[in-house]
């Protein structure tokens, strides 16, 4: 069983493992990517948040540093001879974007240094996916970093699975190390059929889970619902209505919420509750890391 207990009532180290990138508009480059927006979102919870990831020597590299430090986000960024990540966004007309991901970047090639391994040591929480782990180079850094990970610390995959850009050796070694698990409705069928599961019933996926010893399941199903699996508690919301700017990073604002409240104390009912009034609020905004009212985290 998963216990949040022993988390609350002190400061709470977290960090986001994997691509720091920028999401390009028409209208110019904002930052992104999963595990930065992550962080950034844990840090609007009150935990205490950073970013592990590789940038390189150009423009956007150095867009990168001042904007996580203009957001007081820490950010271990290693140094690297690739190019800054980015992907362009297009955005349809009822919010939902697509991307198109430049190759072979610096968050492709993260190296394994020893102050990457000093920062996981301290850490509570940490958050990674599949989208770095494309990289030979960067998937075996990650690997590397959840296994130095304290023993009660928590590791949150939230599997964001991104063009080809995945495999079954990836989902499983990532599985292995998973104490926290969140997808989505395209990717739960994904899943199911790389496990061998028929169908792609979430509560049979969540049985699935739990016979790997992953007793926490997050499934978000879009403007519908989402349904958290904790142990034995399942909680279903409906998603609030929102007035659609995009929804780049409401998935990240969902679980970083979420995993904070309850890292904090907070039920399950009441972390999912402040979990999708975030969400929601952040498809209100253009880009992932908008400033969160502060009467939504109550």
């Amino acid at each position: 069983m998963l216990d949040f207990s022993g988390f609350a009532g002190r400061t709470v180290r977290a960090a986001g493992l994997g691509e720091v990138l920028f999401d390009v508009y028409a209208s110019g480059p904002r930052l992104g990517g999963a595990p930065a927006n992550f962080a950034f979102h844990c840090a609007e919870n009150g935990l205490k948040a950073a970013v592990i990831s590789s940038v390189g020597d150009d423009e956007l590299g150095e867009k990168a540093r001042e904007q996580l430090s203009l957001r007081f986000l820490p950010a271990l960024l290693l140094p690297n001879d690739r190019q800054t990540g980015f992907v362009k966004v297009d955005v349809d007309a009822s919010g939902v974007p697509s991307y198109t991901f430049a190759e072979d970047t610096a968050y492709d090639n993260i190296p394994l240094a020893e102050s990457a391994m000093e920062m996981v040591r301290s850490l509570d929480l940490i958050c990674f996916g599949t989208l770095a782990q494309r990289g030979e180079v960067s998937r075996r850094t990650i690997m590397a970093l959840l296994d130095a990970m304290p023993k009660r610390s928590l590791r949150v995959f939230d599997v964001n699975l991104r063009s080809d850009y995945y495999s079954r050796e990836v989902i499983e070694e990532s599985l292995r190390r998973t104490d926290i698990l969140k997808c989505n409705e395209d990717e739960l069928p994904v899943l199911c059929r790389m496990e061998g599961l028929r169908g792609s019933d979430p509560d049979e996926f969540n049985e699935f889970l739990r016979e790997r010893g992953i007793f926490c399941f997050v499934y978000t199903e879009g403007a519908r619902q989402s349904s958290v699996w904790l142990n034995n508690e399942k909680s279903v919301l409906p998603t609030p209505h929102a007035e659609v700017a995009d929804t780049v990073g409401a998935g990240d604002s969902f679980t970083a919420t979420l995993v904070s409240q309850l890292m904090l104390g907070r039920s399950l009912p009441e972390a999912h509750r402040i979990a999708v009034n975030v969400s929601a609020f952040v498809c209100t905004q253009k880009g992932a890391m908008p400033e969160v009212p502060p009467e939504l985290l109550k």
